[in-house]
């Protein structure tokens, strides 16, 4: 009997102590950043790209990889630069650490409740590695492709499992398209001036989502944030929400 009490009082606490872990890491990196800059910067979409074309540019020519895709990804999984993983990791393709990353780590709920994700000093760092992230031998067969083949490769990318979402190869083309990023992947294409003027271009599978989505099972707002091409605090917003703190069976906005 003893033990089967000390069993249910140790549990929890061993919970606890993993989850306190995993915030004291979060607090020293958030720390660690505001002493560098206390003044974070918070990006459109146009001031992003103007911001990092340059480092997306230098990798295409080093890497082979189209510079518009590459500023795609970064709006797409960073929420145009303003996430907690971009603004406090400096991480802003959404890298995990898996088994080969020996550097910092910041913890944030995804796939699986304090996924582990790479730190950077800053963010080109962050840009270089994605192109490290892009050598590994299941991408290989999209260097075949033209680099200014944007659709191919934003195809592509799903093919060889670089997103979850059945609709990342749209939702790539819609941000390209609607910036006119391509114009990255030509000789000269630094000099181009990024515009918002045009309208968002829509595909049919993306006109057909729901505003509302339910909360499932495993569901936390950060992985549904990504699934809709939102980030998790306009989400809160959208919703009306204080905190992280999401019901199964809820039923929230996703469409802004």
């Amino acid at each position: 009997m003893k033990k089967i009490v000390f069993f249910l009082f140790f549990t929890p606490f061993i919970g606890a102590c993993s989850l306190n872990k995993y915030a004291k890491n979060n607090r020293k990196i958030k720390k660690e950043t505001f002493k560098k800059d206390s003044s974070l910067i918070t990006y459109t979409a146009i001031s992003y790209i103007n911001t990092f074309k340059n480092i997306a540019i230098e990798e295409m020519k080093n890497n082979g990889i189209p510079a518009s895709i590459t500023l795609a990804q970064g709006l797409l999984e960073s929420g145009n630069g303003n996430s907690d993983l971009a603004k406090i990791a400096n991480n802003h393709f959404g890298v995990k650490c898996h088994n080969n990353w020996l550097g910092k780590t910041y913890f944030k709920d995804d796939d699986q409740i304090n996924d582990c994700f790479r730190v950077y000093d800053n963010a080109d760092e962050s840009y270089k590695d994605h192109s490290e992230v892009l050598k590994k031998d299941r991408y290989k067969f999209l260097y075949d492709l033209p680099i200014t083949d944007y659709k191919s490769w934003a195809k592509g990318l799903k093919t060889a499992g670089y997103a979850t979402n059945p609709k990342y190869p749209e939702l790539l083309i819609a941000v390209i398209e609607k910036y006119q990023l391509q114009n990255y992947d030509l000789p000269n294409g630094e000099y181009f001036t990024p515009t918002s003027a045009l309208a968002p271009i829509k595909t049919e599978t993306q006109k057909s989502i729901s505003s509302i989505y339910v909360v499932k099972q495993g569901d936390t707002l950060y992985n549904i944030s990504k699934r809709f091409n939102l980030t998790v605090e306009e989400l809160q917003q959208l919703n009306n929400l204080v905190d992280n703190q999401i019901k199964l069976g809820q039923s929230l906005n996703v469409v802004k």
